[in-house]
């Protein structure tokens, strides 16, 4: 199919190549950082698949090996961390090459981030919580390089990991500043093959991190700017992208609105993330899909607080009827995607509510909701979304 998607190298937040067919230059990219033996970090389903095949043999042409670890859980645990750090020192690796969803690429930079750490300092010791990130050896994180398959999760341009505990079933969000990929690879041609289901849920996750940080109140103008503009390339591409597979255009601004959603919410997160969070450390379900199905009941929630700011969004991206209107979008979107309409649908039960409830108070994305979350309506809020 013929397109017209530029190549591009931008260097904000990090060295960004994109362009199609730009997985061909990984080997010199990892060759430009230092990396001689690296260790490839996928998960299950991308294993076997063509586009891995693919980037493994630049690797093999370029002289850098074809070591793969891949016991990645969808939701990536401790125990997978510490199986891939097994694997990287057994190899005798010098960095990491995260291929593949969010998922492969939290745990390839959790590998990157602890695998010459010293023994007595544990992952979670690095919370994203004030300075914690200061207790790790900065010139002990190996070199990462970061090539999304999805267009969801911006963490190739992200200095943090989301890792869950697998004793508490916690989701912990750990934060160096060192594990902002030195390189990422931001190749369209990528994402072509995910399943539909998967288009769906990664690009409703990128509105979501848009729309949240758009959301915060906290003072933030250039991710405002940027999270604003994301919302806008979401709503135009991804119906086109879940269509037409295919459609490369649409595909590429998938993925600089995955990219421009992690930039833009260090602005802040909420109570979709908050209460997604939770959801799918216990129940292990698809990130991007459980935010899309939270994501009208927490604009009904955050209303009185948003409204004026997302009648401006509304008018931004071409929406008539100001916050009613922008709401009503989200759910033709939904519909469109085959969403699941409430948490009842992806197994959720209401014994487990004040369980869920105590997990997303708890959780750092509720401090950026524009309405304080409590105990008695973030209760509520999750039994609407049944």
């Amino acid at each position: 199919m013929s397109h017209n998607v530029p190549n591009r190298n931008w260097s904000y937040p990090t060295a960004i190549k994109f362009g199609v067919g730009r997985i061909a230059e990984l080997a010199e990219h990892a060759k430009s950082i230092g990396l001689k033996k690296p260790l490839f970090v996928t998960d299950k389903a991308l294993a076997s698949l063509p586009i891995t095949a693919q980037a493994l043999e630049v690797l093999e042409a370029g002289g850098l090996g074809r070591a793969m670890f891949s016991e990645v859980d969808p939701n990536p645990t401790d125990k997978n961390m510490e199986a891939g750090i097994a694997a990287y020192k057994a190899g005798g690796h010098d960095g990491v090459i995260c291929f593949g969803g969010g998922s492969a690429l939290d745990l390839g930079k959790m590998i990157a981030l602890m695998a010459d750490q010293p023994k007595k300092l544990k992952v979670w010791d690095l919370e994203d919580i004030d300075d914690w990130w200061t207790r790790a050896d900065a010139s002990k994180i190996a070199p990462i390089i970061a090539v999304p398959t999805t267009a969801g999760t911006g963490s190739e341009v992200g200095r943090a990991g989301v890792l869950t505990n697998s004793e508490t079933h916690k989701k912990k969000i750990i934060f160096h500043p060192k594990l902002m990929p030195a390189v990422t690879i931001c190749d369209p041609a990528l994402t072509v093959g995910m399943p539909k289901f998967i288009t769906a849920g990664t690009g409703m996750d990128a509105l979501a991190h848009c729309l949240e940080a758009y959301c915060s109140p906290f003072y933030h103008p250039m991710s405002q700017g940027i999270a604003l503009e994301g919302m806008r390339l979401v709503f135009e591409n991804l119906p086109r992208a879940y269509k037409h597979p295919d459609d490369l255009e649409a595909r590429a601004h998938m993925m600089s609105a995955a990219a421009m959603g992690a930039v833009a919410f260090q602005k802040g997160l909420g109570a979709i993330h908050a209460l997604s969070h939770p959801i799918g450390a216990i129940y292990n379900t698809h990130h991007g899909t459980t935010n899309a199905v939270v994501m009208p009941m927490v604009l009904d929630f955050n209303r009185k607080a948003v409204k004026d700011r997302l009648a401006a969004a509304a008018a931004y991206c071409g929406i008539k009827g100001g916050f009613k209107g922008f709401r009503q979008r989200i759910m033709d979107l939904r519909a469109e995607l085959h969403i699941p309409e409430n948490l009842t649908k992806l197994g959720v039960k209401d014994p487990d509510l004040d369980m869920l409830t105590a997990m997303a108070l708890e959780d750092p994305s509720c401090g950026g909701n524009p309405v304080k979350m409590t105990k008695k309506n973030t209760r509520k809020l999750f039994e609407a979304c049944l």
